[in-house]
Parts: structure tokens; C-alpha cells; sequence
């Protein structure tokens, strides 16, 4: 008898437990079930996206302000601007272009250099900038001037035509440089040498690394032939030189 009432005793004390057993078993089996079931369901494609310019590096919102803010009375000395043509090898006859021109400061001193028998294309993305060129040279007579208002992409040279260029501290604003020096490539006479001057920053800053510049020219097919950095006492600056490869 003692044992009988035991057993009977345990049954009823485990009989909680079953059921919890059995309700994790049934809980299991649900579960499992729908999982099955959501992994038949097809997965919503993923939201479309665009590549504008996801893939682009930063860059400097160009300027449009007061392009007078270009002709600081000591810029000649501090860029050493007669050195610089020197290396571009720009001399009386040439064909230069100046791109992103702005207030034509580069310009008026490239078309002296050149000459009635050279000629200057100041290059800018800004109709305002080609506007004030166009008067400059009008006002100071200066005839070996002709003005182009390029695209972002595309300074719009004459096929075959350019002697010598120079990017004067406006790369870091061009969004896509590959494409522009590869559009800039069918206009270059040989042995055409092209500057770039710019200071070292991460793009947005008004300046872009130097590495990255070198990098890019060459993916757009040119090599560097030259790397100064006289063009300022706080060596901030750097003066690249390009020529197109073979």
C-alpha cells in the first residue's frame, strides 16, 4: 500500500512537468513549421540605388564669388609664376591654356609671355569668370587672349593646339579629372606639357593629396614628369608636371 500511494503520490507531483514538456514540444513543432514556410517566401529586391557620384572622390564647391580676390599684389612672388612658365616652357610663340582660369590672373601673364605670336585660351566652367576675362583683356588690349567656356568634363581645346597647360588650384574642384585630362589629351601638340598646382587636402577643403592626383593622371593615361614644391614657403603647395604617355 505504502508503495502504491508513493507512486501515485510522484505521478500527480510530475504531472506540471509534463505538461510544460509537452508544451515546449508543441512550441518547438510551431516554430519550426513556420520556419519552413518563411523560407519559402521570396525576398523583396533590394531598393534601387543611383551612382551619380557615389563612386567620386570629394571636391570643393567651385567658386563664383569676387574673382578680384585672385590679384593679391604679392600672388607673382609667392607662386614664383616666372619659374613656373619657365618648366611649362612657355615662351614667345606658344599656345597655352589656363583651366579654371577665374579672374585671369594666370592668363594676362601667360599672354605677355607668349607674345603676338602666341595665343592664350583661358578655360572656365564659370560664364561670369569668361565675362570678366573677355573685358580684362579688352580693357588692357591684350589680343592673344581667347576665351572658352568649357564644361565640367571637357575644356572644349581645339583639336591638337596646346603647347602647355596649367590647372592652377583649381583640380580639387573637378569632379571627374580622368575624364577631363583624357578630353584634354586630343588637344595637346607633342611634347606638350601639362602643370597642375594645388595644395595637399582630403578634397572638400580646397585642396586634394597629392597621391590621389597621381593616381588619377594616371589612369587617364599620362605620366609625371616633374614634382616641385617651390610654389610656396610653407610647402603646402605642390607643381606636378604631366605628359601624356605613348
Amino acid at each position: 500500500m505504502n508503495y502504491w500511494r508513493n507512486w501515485t503520490h510522484t505521478r500527480r507531483a510530475c504531472r506540471p512537468l509534463m505538461h510544460v514538456i509537452v508544451l515546449l514540444a508543441l512550441t518547438a513543432a510551431f516554430f519550426t513549421s513556420k520556419q519552413e514556410a518563411w523560407s519559402q517566401e521570396p525576398i523583396p529586391p533590394a531598393p534601387a540605388t543611383t551612382s551619380t557620384n557615389s563612386a567620386q572622390r570629394p571636391t570643393s564647391t567651385p567658386y563664383t564669388g569676387d574673382l578680384s580676390i585672385f590679384e593679391t599684389p604679392d600672388r607673382d612672388n609667392k607662386l614664383q609664376v616666372q619659374r613656373v612658365m619657365d618648366i611649362l616652357n612657355i615662351h614667345a610663340g606658344s599656345t597655352v591654356a589656363d583651366i579654371g582660369a577665374g579672374s585671369g590672373w594666370f592668363t594676362v601673364r601667360a599672354a605677355k609671355r607668349v607674345g603676338d605670336r602666341g595665343t592664350v585660351y583661358a578655360v572656365d566652367i564659370n560664364s561670369e569668370a569668361i565675362k570678366y576675362i573677355s573685358e580684362r583683356v579688352r580693357k588692357n588690349s591684350i589680343h592673344n587672349v581667347r576665351t572658352i567656356l568649357s564644361t565640367p568634363d571637357d575644356p572644349k581645346l581645339p583639336a591638337n593646339s596646346v603647347d602647355s597647360v596649367l590647372i592652377l588650384k583649381t583640380y580639387h574642384e573637378i569632379a571627374d579629372p580622368v575624364r577631363l585630362l583624357e578630353n584634354l589629351r586630343q588637344s595637346l601638340r607633342p611634347g606638350a606639357r601639362v602643370g597642375i598646382i594645388d595644395r595637399n587636402g582630403n578634397g572638400e577643403d580646397h585642396g586634394i593629396d597629392k597621391s590621389v592626383v597621381e593616381q588619377e593622371v594616371g589612369r587617364a593615361g599620362y605620366r609625371v614628369t616633374g614634382d616641385y614644391d617651390f610654389v610656396k614657403a610653407d610647402r603646402e603647395d605642390y607643381f606636378l608636371i604631366l605628359q601624356p604617355n605613348h
